[in-house]
């Protein structure tokens, strides 16, 4: 993470004032606002006891919702696949987080979709001028929390469609899915040893139900947390940066497979992957930015992608790609 960011969360955590975060995947550019200094028009959020977006002007959704996919070149995919698997089988990484640029069509604006869209973390971010762009998230994914003097984490990692016979006993079963999910536990173990004592798994491989425009979909997870130095308050740059970026969305080795992806993905993540988050009262909670659409000059994209193992198959995991293309929206 940039030295200027680390310093600025520091500080604002020294401070004592609440804030709000927002970090980008390779920690280069970041949007850090004390809360009450928040202008509404540039930035919305809504991490469920914290929110900005009582209240506005919520439109009436439409009768139907146009959500048209426009699912990227198989071919394309398959290269940025290859090149990851190629690697695994080299010896370089033994898992990968494989990302893609999905253009949508949609009826709906970016505040549309965050006023109505179902989230357990919700932001809308509007300043392009700024650089950092137009964009809203609506996450599942914690990244990590702060409370009692220690931090959690929850990656997630492992989907099914919910409505498939059986869908979570075949989830748990699948030997790709479970391995993939051990090695990200093990990731994040080790990188909050970096920043605290005591660290453990408290939960390991719970599922949770995500509903969407499409139908419920079901996703494991696991909760690790460790034990913070007193003087926490005063490094909450440096505890983010630690961590950073999210292990979920990478892979392991963390380094190196950061060199693969950057070969494999077709474009920049910008604040996709990235972290958002908000700090008050000695407590944080943030997530990763997953579940992302941003509007560009080009359009709108969606951004999705999944876990790669030795095991994968190519076709699987594009497919599951598409999967997690979605409005989290129902009427």
């Amino acid at each position: 993470m940039n030295k200027d960011i680390i310093d600025r969360l520091n500080e604002f955590g020294g401070s004592g004032e609440p804030f709000l975060f927002v970090v980008d995947y390779k920690g280069d550019k970041a949007y850090i606002k004390k809360l009450a200094e928040i202008d509404h028009c540039e930035c919305l959020y809504d991490f469920g006891s914290h929110t900005n977006a009582v209240g506005g002007c919520a439109t009436q959704l439409p009768a139907e919702i146009e959500w048209e996919v426009g699912a990227p070149k198989y071919d394309e995919y398959e290269r940025s696949f290859n090149i990851v698997k190629n690697n695994m089988l080299a010896g370089n990484s033994y898992l990968a987080n494989l990302t893609c640029q999905v253009a949508v069509h949609c009826n709906l604006s970016l505040e549309d979709i965050f006023r109505h869209s179902r989230g357990k973390y919700k932001l809308l971010l509007n300043n392009p001028s700024d650089g950092i762009g137009r964009f809203v998230c609506f996450s599942p994914e914690t990244f990590v929390k702060i409370r009692g003097g220690r931090i959690y984490s929850y990656p997630m990692k492992g989907t099914i469609d919910a409505t498939l016979p059986d869908a979570e006993q075949v989830l748990m079963d699948d030997r790709k899915e479970a391995a993939e999910h051990a090695t990200i536990v093990d990731l994040i173990r080790n990188d909050l040893n970096t920043v605290a004592t005591d660290v453990k798994v408290e939960k390991y491989r719970f599922v949770d139900v995500l509903h969407t425009n499409k139908g419920d979909i079901l996703q494991t997870s696991s909760e690790i947390s460790g034990k913070l130095p007193s003087d926490y308050t005063q490094r909450i740059g440096d505890i983010l940066a630690a961590q950073l970026p999210a292990g979920s969305i990478t892979g392991a080795p963390k380094k190196k497979t950061c060199q693969i992806i950057d070969e494999a993905e077709t474009y920049e993540r910008g604040f996709y992957t990235g972290i958002m988050g908000i700090y008050t009262g000695g407590e944080l909670d943030s997530a990763v930015m997953i579940r992302f659409i941003e509007q560009t000059d080009e359009g709108m994209f969606f951004r999705a992608g999944g876990g790669i193992t030795s095991q994968s198959q190519c076709i699987k995991e594009y497919e599951e790609v598409l999967q997690k293309v979605y409005l989290p929206i129902t009427k």
